[in-house]
């Protein structure tokens, strides 16, 4: 017979138990008491409980960084375009060749030179300023997120990677609805995204959030294909003012290409129709494509082992970066797409300063970019009801991470403009002026 606990009633017996099960306890306790074993940088199998705010650790989650090396990096290289380390790395020694990008697969048939593309008209003060974007990452910050920093900083439109049905919209501020493609979100969750566009008619929505990424939507080109078709006829079908953009993916290579045409070719072969794209989106990042290293790895569904090896001073690499843009706009035109507008809604620099990327590095970087994306053109491949440019909007990346914050615009903890905050307003202050 037992007592209430479950344990024998002879009273010997009934010692050796509790001395038993206070063992048991201690020893418990002490296992949680001591430190846990690192995971794997590069391939953990689990998120941690509570992500750190450091670059390396977010490797956790999503190795975009490489891991810190055994010895320390220090870079001296100039704010230039033309970017050549002096670093000793842990197996390249001074006098060795530089880090340079190593294509694994052939580049497209037709290459511009991209820094010498044709300037169009200037835009007029509030139209150039509407381009200028922002990603304001949720919940990770100690201050919110208001119109009046909207303002401080001169955006004209943003994005939080989420729908919403009430985002801060005022004094000419635009928001660009994002449904992640992910398995919180799947199957479609309808009435979310009728309530969204009951208050929201005519808005652009973003079908999805780099697919092309393990670690983030990570969907085959039929996956996306078929996740695609779902949400465009959804939307459309609720509100045909509505503009559905494809979901960007990371960056412009010939993996990335490779992986879209696969997806266009799915919806064709699914639906027996062209897919239908109302603007067309990219990231331009510039990140190393191998599988079980950082960067963004291969595409779900492509059966390589490598792309682009980029190495980590490729990271703003200015030239790069324009031809990735260059790159895309003939492959629109390639698909017989060039008259559809093209965003970039998301890049920015990933890198730490520890890896030869201080802030004074990163502002040159930004204005540079937005130099070029607010005012390349090119007859041949632009866009024709925006004075053939190629790009009609942008997005920084980002506001204020604490994972990834060397471009943050704010600081995360006060809410105060950083370096680059500053430098992100004094330009739109610049545009607003028609500067």
């Amino acid at each position: 017979m037992m007592n209430e606990i479950g344990l024998p009633r002879r009273p010997g017996i009934r010692r050796r138990w509790l001395l038993t099960l206070a063992l048991l306890l201690a020893v418990a306790l002490l296992a949680a008491c001591r430190p846990a074993t690192s995971p794997d940088p590069a391939w953990p199998t689990a998120p941690p409980a509570t992500p750190t705010a450091t670059p390396f650790d977010a490797r956790v989650l999503d190795p975009l960084v490489p891991t810190p090396l055994a010895t320390s990096i220090v870079f001296s290289t100039p704010l230039t375009s033309s970017l050549t380390p002096t670093a000793t790395l842990e197996g390249l020694q001074p006098g060795q060749p530089p880090l340079t990008a190593t294509l694994a697969l052939p580049v497209p048939s037709v290459v511009v030179s991209a820094s010498t593309a044709p300037v169009a008209a200037p835009l007029e003060p509030d139209k150039a300023r509407s381009r200028l974007g922002v990603g304001v990452p949720l919940n990770v910050t100690d201050f919110q997120f208001d119109a009046a920093l909207a303002r401080e900083l001169g955006m004209g439109w943003y994005l939080d990677w989420h729908i919403d049905a009430t985002p801060v919209i005022t004094d000419g501020l635009e928001f660009a609805q994002l449904y992640a493609m992910r398995r919180f979100n799947l199957p479609l969750r309808r009435d979310l995204i009728a309530e969204a566009l009951a208050a929201n008619p005519g808005a652009l929505w973003l079908a999805g959030n780099e697919p092309d990424v393990i670690w983030q939507d990570n969907q085959t080109p039929e996956q996306y294909a078929q996740l695609y078709h779902e949400f465009y006829t959804f939307v459309k079908t609720l509100d045909p003012s509505a503009q559905v953009a494809i979901a960007g993916v990371t960056q412009v290579t010939p993996l990335r290409l490779q992986y879209l045409e696969e997806v266009l070719a799915a919806y064709e072969r699914l639906y027996g129709q062209e897919m239908p794209v109302d603007v067309w989106n990219i990231h331009a990042f510039i990140l190393r494509e191998e599988r079980d290293s950082w960067g963004v790895s291969i595409p779900p569904g492509i059966d390589v082992d490598q792309g682009m090896l980029w190495e980590i001073e490729d990271h703003d690499d200015l030239d790069l970066f324009r031809q990735q843009i260059v790159d895309f706009r003939r492959w629109m035109v390639k698909q017989g797409q060039r008259d559809k507008p093209l965003i970039v809604s998301e890049y920015g620099i990933l890198m730490p300063a520890e890896y030869g990327f201080p802030p004074e590095r990163i502002a040159r970087f930004m204005t540079e970019t937005f130099d070029f994306l607010l005012s390349a053109a090119d007859p041949d491949i632009g866009y024709p009801a925006d004075d053939n440019r190629l790009v009609q909007r942008l997005t920084w990346y980002s506001l204020s991470d604490t994972v990834y914050p060397a471009s943050n615009l704010v600081d995360p903890k006060t809410g105060e403009l950083t370096l680059l905050g500053q430098t992100f307003a004094d330009y739109a202050a610049g545009l607003a002026e028609g500067q």
